[in-house]
C-alpha cells in the first residue's frame, strides 16, 4: 500500500491558537469507563476515562477529601471504592477506632493462623462492630461528594474458619455449637454456608446504610461489588456470596474482576494441565455477565495491562491482548474499569524477558495500551453475536465454593475440572458456551436462549428445591439437559432439603430426575430419553474425567452434537477461532491445540489496533494461541472527518467544510498515534506550540483509505490539533 510522507507540511507554519487559558476538560455525562486510583491526581496516569474510583479512606494517598476533590477538578466523576474483607484498617483492628484491638476478629486457619492480606492487616470476619466502623468511611465518602460506593472483594477463604470470631457467628447463625470444618463433609459444607452468609449479610446492610443515609442528603448513591468470578473464587478456594447479590435491592451492579492474574490458572484439556488466559478468561466474563443478564443491573468488565505477581512486560502484553479480546467478545456490555492502579503502571518498573532489570513501562506498549483503553470509550453495545453454534449452557452455582476445601474421603477435583470437563472441550472447539447460574433459575429470562444444558452435581449441590422445579419446568417445556456425574462425591450426603423431612434422596440428582419423570435408574446410560417436549440424557461419568484424561471428550462433544440438533435443527459449528463484530471493531481469537491449525484470515483494509504504529493492513492474519482487536475501514462511507484510533481521549471536535479541529488528551510523557480520516488530502496540520517543543511530529497520509496517521508526545491537559485541507 503506497504512503506518503507529507514533506510539503514541513514548509507550512505550524501554529496554535493561543488562548489565556487552558481549555476546561467537560465533565463526562456518562458513566462507561472507570479506572481505581488510590493516589492524587498526576499528570502522568491521567487516563482520560469517564470515572476515577477512588479508593480507601486510610490509603498512604494523602488526605482523602483532597484526593476526591483532586480528580473531580480535573472533570472526573468519582466513586469510592474500599474493600469489605481487607483494607488499610490499621485503626479498627489496633484499638484507635473504639479503644479496643480486634486482631481476634481475622480469618484464621486450623493451625492457628492468622490469614492476613498483603496490608498486614487479616481478613476479616465480618462482625457488627466492623460494619458499623465500615459505614463511617462510607458516610465520609458520601460527604465527599463520591456519587457511586464499591465495596470490593467480599471474601472468606475456605482454609478460614477456626476463630472465635467464627464459631461465635456459628452458633448465632445454626443454633449449636461449631463443628470444626475438617470433621466431616457436612461440617465442611456448613461452614461454607456460613462464610457465604456473613458477606451476603455485610454488604445487604452496608449498601442498605449507604442508600439511606445518601437519600437523607439529597443523593441517590449507586452501590456496585467488584468481584473475581464465580470460576476463579471456586478455583482459588474462596467463598463469596457471588449471584445471591443480585437479590440484593440495594446492589446496583458489578465489576467483573477478571485479568491475567485470575486467567493464568493452570487448567486441564485434553490430559494436559497448563495456562490457558483466553480461553478461562472468556468464561470468567462470561460467568459474571450471567449472574446479572438477567436482572438488567449493570456490569463493569475489567481488565489489567500488568498484574499483581511481577513478571516480566512481555509476559503482560501477551496475556493483556488475551483478556482485552475476551472480555470485547461479549456484545452486551460495554461498560469497562480499563485498568486497576494506573500509577503502577505508569510509574512502575518491571523486568523484560530474559533480564534482570528492572525498566519502566516501553514507550510503544503504553501507546498500544491507550489506543485500546481509548477504543472502550467508543466501542458499543451490539445485537451480533459471537460467530459459531449458539444456546448450549453450562449450568454454575454459588455451591462451587463449598466443595474445594478440605477434602474427604479421597474424592478430588483437580483445578476445578468437574466445571472445565463441561466448558473447555466446546469452547476448544470455537462453539461460545454460554454459563447459567442456578441462582437465576427463577428468572424466567435465565434460560432463555438456551437450548442445551449441561450440568453435574460432582462440583456443586442445589441451594433450593425451587431449581430442580424451574429445570423440569423448562425440559418439559422442550429444552434439552445433558447431565454428568457419578454422584459418588461425598457431598452427596450433606443433611440438606433433599434428604430432610420427607424427602430421603440419597443424592440431589435423584429429586430433579423425579421431577422430570424418570424413575428407572438402568436407562441412565446415556442415550436421549423424552420428558414432555424436551430430552434428558443421563451420563454416568463425572466431568473431570472428559479433560483430565487425553481424547476422553469425543463422546461427550458427539453427544452435545446430537442434543443441539435435536433441539435447533442444525449440527455444532465446530472451528478453531471466534469472531465479532461490533461496530466498526473486528474482534477475533484463534484457538490453539485444535486440528485446524489455519491461521483466521480477515481481509481489510484494517487498522491493527494491537500495533502501536496503526498500520492500514489489506489482509490481516491471526494465528492459532492469538487474537487480533482491528478497525474496519471498508465501510466507512462518508467523508466527514473523524478520529478512528488514538492513544488520547478527543475532546472539543469542531468540523468546518475546509478543517478538522480537537484537542488530544492523555498521560503526558506518552507518545500519540491517531489514525484520522479525511476527505482530502491535508495541506496544513497546526499543533499547540507546547507540543512542538515535546518532540518530534510525524506525518503519514494513506491515499487508499484517505487516512492521516499522526504522532506527538501527549499532554494531559491537552494538545489541540487543526486539519486543513483547503
Amino acid at each position: 500500500m503506497k504512503k506518503i510522507a507529507l514533506l510539503l507540511w514541513l514548509t507550512q507554519p505550524l501554529f496554535f491558537l493561543l488562548q489565556a487559558q487552558p481549555l476546561p476538560t467537560p465533565a463526562h455525562q456518562k458513566e462507561k469507563t472507570a479506572f481505581q486510583i488510590a493516589a492524587p491526581w498526576n499528570e502522568a496516569y491521567d487516563v482520560r476515562s469517564d470515572v476515577a474510583i477512588v479508593y480507601g479512606v486510610n490509603d498512604a494517598g494523602g488526605n482523602f477529601e483532597a484526593r476526591v476533590k483532586g480528580w473531580q477538578d480535573k472533570g472526573y466523576k468519582v466513586h469510592f471504592m474500599t474493600g469489605i474483607a481487607w483494607g488499610q484498617y490499621k485503626d479498627y483492628f489496633l484499638g484507635d477506632y473504639d479503644g479496643k484491638p480486634h486482631l481476634d476478629e481475622g480469618q484464621v486457619e486450623r493451625n492457628g493462623d492468622t490469614i492476613w492480606h498483603g496490608h498486614n492487616v487479616p481478613y476479616i470476619v465480618p462482625s457488627a462492630n466492623f460494619l458499623n466502623y465500615l459505614k463511617t468511611h462510607l458516610k465520609r465518602a458520601i460527604d465527599a461528594g463520591v456519587s457511586a460506593i464499591h465495596l470490593e472483594e467480599p471474601e472468606f477463604w475456605a482454609r478460614a474458619g477456626y476463630s472465635a470470631a467464627f464459631k461465635n457467628e456459628w452458633r448465632k447463625y445454626y443454633g449449636f455449637d461449631w463443628k470444626p470444618q475438617h470433621s466431616s463433609p457436612e461440617a465442611t459444607y456448613q461452614s461454607s454456608k456460613l462464610k457465604y452468609h456473613l458477606y451476603y449479610n455485610a454488604l445487604k446492610e452496608c449498601f442498605a446504610y449507604v442508600k439511606a443515609y445518601s437519600k437523607s442528603v439529597g443523593k441517590n448513591v449507586q452501590c456496585y461489588v467488584p468481584t473475581h468470578s464465580l470460576i476463579n473464587y471456586s478455583s482459588w478456594r474462596i467463598v463469596s456470596p457471588e449471584a445471591s447479590l443480585a437479590s440484593i435491592k440495594d446492589v446496583d451492579g458489578y465489576i467483573a474482576q477478571v485479568w491475567t492474574g485470575t486467567s493464568r490458572e493452570p487448567v486441564y484439556f485434553n490430559g494436559v494441565q497448563k495456562e490457558r488466559v483466553f480461553e478461562n478468561a472468556f468464561l470468567e466474563y462470561g460467568s459474571m455477565i450471567s449472574m446479572v443478564k438477567p436482572t438488567g443491573k449493570k456490569i463493569f468488565l475489567l481488565t489489567d495491562p500488568i498484574e499483581d505477581w511481577p513478571r516480566t512486560w512481555d509476559d503482560y502484553k501477551k496475556n493483556y491482548q488475551a483478556t482485552f479480546t475476551a472480555k470485547l467478545l461479549y456484545p452486551s456490555v460495554a461498560d469497562y474499569e480499563v485498568m486497576p492502579w494506573p500509577n503502577r503502571i505508569y510509574q512502575g518498573k518491571f523486568k523484560l524477558e530474559n533480564s534482570d532489570d528492572r525498566v519502566p513501562i516501553a514507550p510503544e506498549y503504553a501507546t498500544q495500551m491507550q489506543v485500546m483503553v481509548n477504543a472502550l470509550n467508543e466501542i458499543p453495545v451490539s445485537q451480533n453475536a459471537v460467530s459459531g453454534s449458539h444456546g448450549v449452557g453450562v449450568l454454575l452455582s454459588n455451591s462451587m465454593m463449598f466443595q474445594r476445601f478440605p477434602t474427604h474421603a479421597g474424592y478430588e477435583d483437580p483445578q476445578l475440572s468437574n466445571f472445565y470437563g463441561m466448558a473447555m472441550p466446546l469452547l476448544k472447539r470455537g462453539v461460545p458456551v454460554a454459563t447459567v447460574h442456578m441462582e437465576n433459575l427463577m428468572n424466567e429470562n435465565s434460560l432463555k436462549d438456551v437450548a442445551v444444558l449441561i450440568m453435574s452435581y460432582a462440583n456443586m449441590k442445589p441451594l433450593s428445591e425451587s431449581y430442580h422445579r424451574a429445570l423440569a419446568t423448562w425440559v418439559k417445556g422442550g429444552g434439552v439437559l445433558l447431565y454428568y456425574g457419578r454422584d459418588k462425591d461425598p457431598f452427596q450426603g450433606v443433611q440438606e432439603w433433599w434428604n430432610s423431612k420427607d424427602k430421603k434422596f440419597e443424592a440431589p440428582s435423584e429429586d430433579l430426575f423425579a421431577k422430570l419423570g424418570l424413575k428407572d435408574p438402568t436407562v441412565f446410560d446415556g442415550r436421549f430419553l423424552k420428558v414432555g417436549k424436551g430430552q434428558v440424557s443421563v451420563n454416568r461419568v463425572d466431568p473431570k474425567e472428559l479433560v483430565m484424561t487425553a481424547n476422553k471428550d469425543q463422546a461427550f462433544i458427539t453427544n452435545v452434537n446430537n442434543a443441539f440438533e435435536m433441539r435447533t435443527g442444525s449440527r455444532l459449528m465446530l472451528k478453531n477461532n471466534l469472531v465479532l463484530r461490533r461496530g466498526p471493531y473486528i474482534v477475533a481469537a484463534v484457538l490453539d491445540e485444535h486440528e485446524d491449525k489455519r491461521p483466521l484470515i480477515i481481509n481489510g483494509p484494517v487498522i491493527d489496533l494491537f500495533d502501536p504504529r496503526l498500520p492500514v493492513l489489506k489482509r490481516c492474519e491471526i494465528r492459532p494461541g492469538t487474537q487480533a482487536f482491528l478497525y474496519d475501514l471498508s465501510n466507512l462511507t462518508s467523508d466527514q472527518p473523524r478520529t478512528l484510533a488514538s492513544a488520547a481521549r478527543i475532546y472539543n471536535e469542531t468540523i468546518t467544510d475546509s478543517s478538522y479541529a480537537f484537542v488530544a488528551k492523555s498521560p503526558s510523557h506518552t507518545i500519540n498515534r491517531m489514525r484520522i480520516k479525511l476527505p482530502a488530502v491535508p495541506v496544513s496540520v497546526q499543533f499547540s506550540t507546547d507540543a512542538l517543543l515535546a518532540g518530534t511530529i510525524k506525518k503519514i497520509w494513506d491515499e487508499e483509505t484517505k487516512t492521516i496517521c499522526l504522532q506527538f508526545n501527549n499532554r494531559s491537559e491537552g494538545v489541540s490539533v487543526k486539519i486543513n485541507w483547503k
